[in-house]
């Protein structure tokens, strides 16, 4: 048995709790569009051939903001092609993902799946391929009211399609997609990619100052040129841009779960980094704003290691339209990591406003979806869903205090994380916590400070069903063979009226504690 102490006090705080950390991502890749959200003739299609229980789950899973329509997608992508009537649209090559796009679904289809799944829209723009003129088009056939050529051009696309031509009212925008990788169509330098960025911003702000724009961060904390990029970037930007993008993908190497399980650790590293170098070109620069952070790639990605007939190399043998991709199925432990990975993103909830969990659906996604069949949850959409529902108010800053636990990347970490929030409207403290350790079950106490605790609401947890083991997932055959479960024994002082918690977490979980507080 392991043991763990959690300081919970009223008085440490890190920031109000921002409804953006919840977002999503859906890009034009494999099938996250097409008979993922989006399929006409499924027996769940609406009137618009949206999948009616694709987007009850994406509702359910309680996702606030959806970036859109890349990813790699979007650096080499003309957005006129997906607009006006769709007997009109060509039919490309997709060179980032080696598909053939239909464009049948664009930008009005997103907008009007947006409004119904009630989701703000984050638009990526193509610098790869494209530049400044784009940029500014873009933005006026979104959002100027009318009268003038862009925005006249999308009330008549919307008349003839039967929607409403009022502006889409997009207020975030992405100045681009991963454009420090070479993978990338259009790679660039930071210094070509800072003075493109800078030249685009100040042109789509001349047609609507109230947007707020992400300027392109490095793709990963293992990227050559991590850090210099961020500088370079951001003494071209620093006055035109709002946030700095960041993206993270983690996965199990060589069946070494103890270093999987503690990925929060680079995680937090990671965004740590990237708040200094901001911090030190803000203070360089003597600027008065501050920037902060979009982290609007993450999650679990098993890119290496992996030779089904879903991943990139095998797909790219021939041209098809909406293959299998990266359709990867989540584990328990999985779960486990993204539960963590959640509470990094609280920890630093001052600076990072935005994330984007990538992607919504069957792309390494929460939701999977069948063409012509069901749609169901995986395991990672558990924690995301609770936290998305049960964190509001403040994020409290906790101090942990835990046996530790030796992992061969990140040394010795605590056995449990944690996160937690407090709604003082409600009286309602929220605490999320993983218990990492693979073996045995951890003994927490919750030492509260500034609280006094007066009712359990609700303890949930999700860990390794009876019968299954640390790989056991939802799939097609077994599509609620993991989920969240009561969690048993989490018990109050004696008298009713308590300033400490106690649990036992078993091995390998996630679980949410409600407590109700005064």
């Amino acid at each position: 048995m392991s043991h763990a102490r959690i300081i919970v006090d009223r008085d440490f705080t890190i920031a109000d709790v921002s409804p953006r950390l919840f977002g999503s991502f859906v890009e034009h890749m494999g099938r996250c569009v097409y008979t993922g959200i989006y399929e006409p003739g499924h027996p769940e299609a609406d009137d618009q051939g949206f999948r009616k229980d694709v987007m009850a789950l994406a509702k359910e899973l309680g996702a606030t903001v959806v970036r859109y329509p890349g990813g790699n997608f979007v650096s080499g992508y003309n957005w006129e092609d997906g607009v006006g009537p769709r007997e009109d649209r060509p039919v490309r090559i997709d060179g980032a993902w080696h598909t053939i796009e239909t464009n049948a679904f664009g930008l009005h289809e997103f907008v009007e799946w947006a409004r119904r799944a009630d989701m703000e829209v984050m638009e990526a723009i193509n610098l790869g391929t494209r530049g400044v003129d784009e940029a500014r088009a873009l933005v006026e056939y979104a959002n100027h009211p009318s009268g003038t050529y862009w925005s006249d051009l999308r009330r008549e696309h919307a008349a003839a399609a039967g929607t409403s031509g009022e502006p889409f009212g997009i207020k975030l925008w992405c100045l681009g997609n991963e454009l420090d990788g070479p993978w990338q169509i259009g790679h660039k330098t930071a210094e070509e990619y800072g003075r493109l960025a800078q030249e685009a911003a100040k042109a789509m702000k001349l047609v609507d100052p109230n947007i707020e724009l992400v300027a392109v961060g490095s793709s990963g904390k293992q990227m050559p040129t991590f850090g210099t990029w961020e500088q370079t970037v951001l003494t071209h930007t620093y006055d035109e841009v709002d946030y700095i993008s960041m993206h993270a993908y983690y996965q199990e190497h060589d069946g070494d779960a103890a270093s999987f399980l503690a990925e929060a650790v680079n995680m937090d590293g990671f965004i740590d980094g990237v708040v200094a170098t901001i911090d030190a070109v803000k203070a360089a620069g003597k600027h008065t704003k501050q920037i902060d952070i979009s982290f609007d790639e993450w999650n679990v990605w098993y890119q290496q290691g992996l030779e089904t007939e879903d991943q990139p190399d095998q797909v790219a043998k021939e041209w098809k339209s909406h293959p299998r991709l990266i359709e990867d199925r989540y584990s328990v432990t999985d779960a486990v990591v993204v539960g963590t990975l959640m509470h990094s993103l609280l920890r630093h909830g001052d600076r990072v406003r935005i994330a984007n969990q990538a992607q919504l659906v069957n792309v390494i996604a929460p939701i999977r979806s069948e063409e012509n069949g069901p749609a169901w949850r995986q395991t990672i959409f558990w924690p995301f869903a609770r936290i998305a529902e049960l964190a509001t108010g403040e994020i409290l800053r906790l101090v942990v205090d835990a046996d530790q636990q030796p992992t061969a990347r990140h040394g010795d970490v605590d056995v449990i994380d944690a996160a937690a929030t407090y709604d003082a409207e409600t009286g309602v403290l929220s605490l999320f916590i993983a218990n990492r350790g693979l073996e045995e079950a951890a003994d927490v106490t919750l030492d509260l400070r500034g609280f006094t605790a007066s009712e359990v609401l609700r303890a949930e947890v999700l860990t390794i069903p009876e019968g299954g083991d640390r790989h056991t997932a939802n799939d097609l055959q077994s599509q609620e063979a993991v989920g969240l479960v009561p969690l048993e024994g989490v018990r109050l002082g004696d008298s009713g009226q308590s300033s400490a918690v106690t649990m036992s977490l078993p091995a390998l979980s996630w679980a949410v504690v409600q407590v109700k507080v005064a």
